[in-house]
């Protein structure tokens, strides 16, 4: 196995340590989740530039590469759900999300039933970077909230702004998560068409 998949794998590895220090209310526990979900994230871009650099490109990673992806957006995303920071309408996008997800893998399953390998277009690629940066943001606005708290300052009006502005980024990623699924079913409808 080659060192991009190998940091794909490491990616998919990490999400079960992700949910602990999610889940699990110990001091700064947004930063260690925060902290796993940036090193698996930089594993994703990591992956990319090394199997285009030294033309290690396998048909694994076009399928693992974007699953990994997958796994550990919708797992911050189900996360966020679970400790209400996505708020009451925050099963909207993550549903989009999933719809969107199950509905290129099923065009992928469908592919490689005729031999085809279809990799993520930039469209893909632009809203798997909106996803990872409002997540990543949600968690630097969480590990402020940990110190302010810790110092004992009130956090009541932060807490609410940094509310607001992690569910705006999440739908935004929402929007870059339908526009790139739009893309994706129109530019491989010809799978699903009887031959």
């Amino acid at each position: 196995m080659n060192l991009p998949n190998k940091l794909t794998l490491l990616r998919i590895i990490l999400v079960p340590f992700f949910i602990i220090a999610m889940l699990v209310n110990f001091p700064f526990h947004y930063l260690v989740a925060g902290c796993i979900f940036g090193v698996a994230s930089v594993t994703d871009t990591l992956d990319g530039k090394i199997a285009r650099s030294r033309n290690l490109v396998t048909d694994f990673g076009k399928f693992a590469d974007p699953l990994a992806d997958k796994i550990l957006v919708l797992t911050a995303l189900v996360c966020f759900l679970q400790v209400g920071l996505l708020g009451s309408f925050g099963a909207i996008p993550v549903i989009i999300v999933l719809f969107r997800e199950f509905a290129v893998s099923g065009i992928r399953l469908v592919a490689a039933s005729s031999g085809k390998v279809v990799a993520a277009n930039i469209w893909g690629k632009i809203k798997t970077v909106s996803q990872m940066v409002g997540i990543s943001v949600i968690f630097a606005m969480q590990v402020v909230l940990e110190v302010l708290n810790a110092m004992k300052v009130s956090t009541g009006f932060i807490t609410e702004v940094f509310y607001y502005i992690g569910n705006g980024l999440i739908w935004i990623s929402t929007v870059f998560t339908l526009i790139s699924g739009i893309i994706y079913l129109k530019d491989n409808i010809s799978f699903l068409k009887d031959n």
